[in-house]
C-alpha cells in the first residue's frame, strides 16, 4: 500500500506587498535605537541575502483557516474525491487565526475543525486536528497521513498548511520584510501498486538543547508599543547555520533510507526562507554525494511569494505540479525531495515519487 498525492491545490493572497513598500518604515535596533543605515540600503542587502522582492498578504477580512478552506477546495477538486470519504484533515499551522484588526490568536475550535465545517463535511468519522511543528509542519503532516496509511487507519487524507506572517510581525524590524500569508493542500491516499509509488521515506528531527529559541514571540523593537504584545522573533545568523549543518543531513538521511540514487533526483523542494540558506544547503548536500548540483534541480518561489512557514513547500509543489512555475515540471516517475527546517528547531525531508 502506497501513500500518494492524487490532488493539490494552494491559495496566494492578492495583496502585493513589494520591497518599496517598506521604504517608509521605521527600523529600529533590539534596543529600540534608529537603524544605522538608510532603508534603501537596508531593503537592498535585505534581497540580495534572500531573494524576495515581494510577497503576498491576505485581504483583511481573511484569516488562516480561509486560506487553508480555498487551498482544500482546489486539493480535494484536483483529486476528484467525495470529501466525505476523508479520514483525516490534518493542517498545521504556527499563530491560529489572527485577525486583522486584533492581536490575539484564535485556535478554538481548531483551524482544522473550522476547515471542516466550511467544506461541509458531515461524516463525524473524519477527524481534524492541527500540529504545531514550526515552519516543516506540512511535511510532518504528511509523515503523519503516511503513518496512518500504513497502519490501515486511513485511506484518504487531507494535508494542509497555511499560515499569516503579516499578522504577527513587529514592522520595527527588518526580518518583518522576510515573512508573507498563503496555503496550500493536498489530499493523500491509499494506493495498491506493484511498485513503489508516492512518500518513499522519510527523516525529522527536533533539536531543543541549545536551538529551542532560535525563534520566539518577543516584544516590539519599539520601546513605546504595548510591551505586553508578542511579535515573531529570530536569531537569524544561528539559524541559518543551524539550517545549513543539520538539513543537508535529513536530506541524506531520508535518500539513503528510500535507496534511491542522487543521480536520481529530479527536484528538491526546500522550505522557501532564504534564497542564499537554501542555495547553501543544496551544495552542502550534494557534497555529501561528491556530485555536481543539476541545473534546474531547485524550484524557487520565494522571489515573489516570500516565506509563509508551513505553506512555501506544498504551494511549490502545486505551482510545479500544474505548470505554473516555468520552466520546472513534474512528469511520472520524477523523484522528489522535500525538506524544511523552523521553529522547535524541527527538521525534515521526505522523499517522494511521483
Amino acid at each position: 500500500m502506497n501513500s500518494v498525492i492524487t490532488g493539490t491545490g494552494s491559495y496566494i493572497p492578492t495583496l502585493v506587498k513589494r520591497n518599496s513598500d517598506f521604504l517608509t518604515n521605521q527600523f529600529l535596533n533590539e534596543d529600540g535605537t534608529p537603524f544605522g543605515y538608510e532603508n534603501a540600503i537596508v531593503i537592498e542587502k535585505f534581497k540580495s541575502i534572500t531573494g524576495i522582492e515581494e510577497r503576498r498578504y491576505a485581504s483583511p477580512e481573511l484569516n488562516s483557516s480561509d486560506l487553508g478552506f480555498f487551498a482544500a477546495e482546489k486539493a480535494i477538486e484536483d483529486a476528484k474525491i467525495d470529501q466525505e470519504e476523508l479520514d483525516y484533515i490534518i493542517l498545521a499551522h504556527n499563530f491560529g487565526d489572527v485577525k486583522s484588526t486584533a492581536v490575539q490568536s484564535d485556535i478554538l475550535p481548531s483551524l482544522a475543525s473550522r476547515v471542516k465545517h466550511r467544506l461541509g463535511i458531515k461524516n463525524p468519522n473524519c477527524v481534524a486536528y492541527d500540529i504545531l511543528f514550526g515552519c516543516p509542519g506540512w511535511i510532518q503532516g504528511m509523515i503523519q497521513a503516511e503513518a496512518f496509511i500504513k497502519s490501515g487507519i486511513a485511506k484518504k487524507c487531507l494535508v494542509i498548511g497555511t499560515e499569516t506572517l503579516s499578522r504577527v510581525l513587529d514592522e520595527h524590524d527588518r526580518d518583518s520584510m522576510i515573512y508573507s500569508d498563503g496555503a496550500g493542500a493536498c489530499i493523500v491516499e491509499a494506493v495498491e501498486s506493484d511498485s513503489k509509488i508516492g512518500i518513499l521515506s522519510f527523516a525529522a528531527q527536533t533539536h531543543t538543547f541549545e536551538e529551542c529559541y532560535y525563534l520566539f514571540f518577543g516584544k516590539s523593537f519599539d520601546k513605546s508599543d504595548d510591551e505586553h504584545i508578542r511579535y515573531i522573533k529570530m536569531y537569524g545568523r544561528k539559524i541559518y547555520e543551524f539550517g545549513l549543518n543539520f538539513v543537508p543531513m535529513a536530506m541524506k538521511a531520508a535518500l539513503d533510507k528510500s535507496g534511491i540514487d542522487i543521480l536520481d533526483v529530479k527536484k528538491i523542494m526546500i522550505h522557501q526562507a532564504n534564497e542564499k540558506m537554501d542555495e547553501a544547503i543544496i551544495k552542502r548536500f550534494y557534497k555529501l554525494y561528491n556530485t555536481q548540483i543539476p541545473d534546474e534541480v531547485m524550484p524557487m518561489s520565494i522571489h515573489t511569494l516570500g516565506n509563509s512557514s508551513v505553506a512555501t513547500v506544498i504551494t511549490l509543489f502545486d505551482l510545479v505540479k500544474h505548470g505554473n512555475l516555468k520552466p520546472h515540471n513534474l512528469n511520472k516517475g520524477d523523484i522528489v525531495l522535500m525538506a524544511s527546517v523552523g521553529a522547535g528547531m524541527n527538521i525534515n525531508a521526505m522523499v517522494y515519487k511521483y
